[in-house]
């Protein structure tokens, strides 16, 4: 409870951020395979472009996801060796 949930609009915008990014890719794959067929349409790069742009911009709002602490062990392990140097480096 002592964590404030984010308004539903804080957390949808990134979401269609995401969405335009992959439709974007899609765009892209899809001017590539064009070129592959050596008749390349440009429109499908230019919306893949200007649809990854926007959808990295709206993605830029989102809130950094929470520490894992998947390596909490090893940081404290180094936390104490670097505290016992120090202790060390003080009684000298």
């Amino acid at each position: 409870m002592g964590e404030e949930q984010p308004t539903p609009q804080e957390e949808f915008v990134p979401r269609i951020g995401t969405f335009l990014a992959i439709l974007g890719i899609f765009a892209l794959i899809l001017f590539l395979a064009s070129d592959f067929a050596n008749r390349p349409e440009f429109d499908w790069l230019f919306i893949g472009l200007v649809l990854m742009g926007l959808g990295f911009i709206l993605r830029r709002r989102a809130a950094p996801p929470p520490p894992s602490g998947r390596f909490g062990l090893l940081r404290k392990l180094r936390e104490n060796a670097k505290n016992r140097k120090e202790e060390r480096a003080k009684k000298k």
